[in-house]
């Protein structure tokens, strides 16, 4: 096999790689919508709900191609609170049913569910589980885009260099590099910048709260920067570093995007972080 095939076959595993962990990515988390299904005369209808908004436009609930004479109403109030549910009826206008929710400042979370009848018959009711949203402030594209481009140049190079790595191609580690500066910018300049947008602060993470994004962020990078060190020299490279960093970064785009997150805590005015704080004060303020 000639080196451009060999060259060829690997870029192409690691296209696969990247494109499925950037799917992966974008179809899991918290703030993925939710889908339901609702029948109604025999024939089913489908539906998405939001779980991410931002603050500066109007939050509506909508209901596209409703069936004639479904209506119903959205239950909704703070999150996570105990606070007495809110309800709003939903409006017809055509063959869609809306109700507006009021926004919430950034990092704020309400959980809402669905109460929907057919000619006076309730059809569907999704009060078991409710969906939670978060808000958050908009985030300029200027900032956005490369953010995005940033990330998903840095983990195709990271997945090409562990893949050369372990089929000891000697062309690894300029690889290495491009991955170093493409985390680098895109995570921990870039990254901060969209966090100071969306919810206020420009970095959540250790030693200043427990984000789990920046958190990852800041892991994934550190081994990248100790395999960026130590293969620094040519004459004695440590490929070994270089794979155990692409194996890290890999697990870290499988772990779903804006988890254990920013939650405002209602009572402080404060957004609290991280797996310690929100669920404990879930716990207490619920139970």
């Amino acid at each position: 096999m000639s080196t451009k095939t060999r060259m060829g076959l690997l870029w192409a595993l690691t296209i696969v790689i990247t494109v499925v962990s950037a799917i992966y990515q974008r179809s899991t988390g918290p703030t993925k919508p939710e889908r339901i299904t609702v029948e109604s005369g025999g024939e089913e209808y489908r539906f998405t709900l939001r779980r991410s908004h931002v603050v500066t436009r109007d939050f509506f609930i909508r209901l596209g191609d409703a069936p004639v004479g479904m209506e119903g109403r959205v239950l909704h109030r703070r999150y996570p609170t105990n606070e007495e549910w809110q309800a709003t009826n939903l409006s017809r206008d055509g063959d869609k049913l809306a109700a507006q929710l009021p926004l919430q400042p950034p990092a704020g979370w309400i959980e809402y569910y669905l109460v929907l009848e057919q000619d006076g018959r309730e059809i569907f009711t999704n009060e078991d589980e409710p969906v939670r949203l978060r808000f958050r402030g908009d985030v300029p594209a200027i900032f956005m885009i490369p953010h995005i481009l940033f990330m998903f140049a840095a983990m195709l190079f990271s997945n090409i260099t562990g893949i050369m790595v372990i089929f000891r191609h000697p062309g690894y580690r300029k690889y290495i590099r491009f991955t170093f500066w493409t985390l680098l910018v895109g995570g921990l300049i870039m990254g901060p910048v969209i966090q100071k947008y969306a919810f206020g602060d420009f970095w959540t993470g250790w030693p200043f709260g427990q984000d789990l994004t920046d958190n990852k962020t800041l892991v994934a990078f550190l081994f990248w920067a100790v395999a960026f060190y130590t293969n620094r020299n040519a004459a004695r490279p440590k490929p070994v570093f270089a794979l155990v960093a692409s194996i890290v970064l890999l697990l870290v785009y499988f772990i779903p995007h804006s988890m254990m997150g920013s939650m405002l805590d209602y009572e402080t005015g404060e957004v609290v972080t991280g797996f310690l704080q929100a669920p404990l004060y879930h716990l207490i303020h619920i139970w």
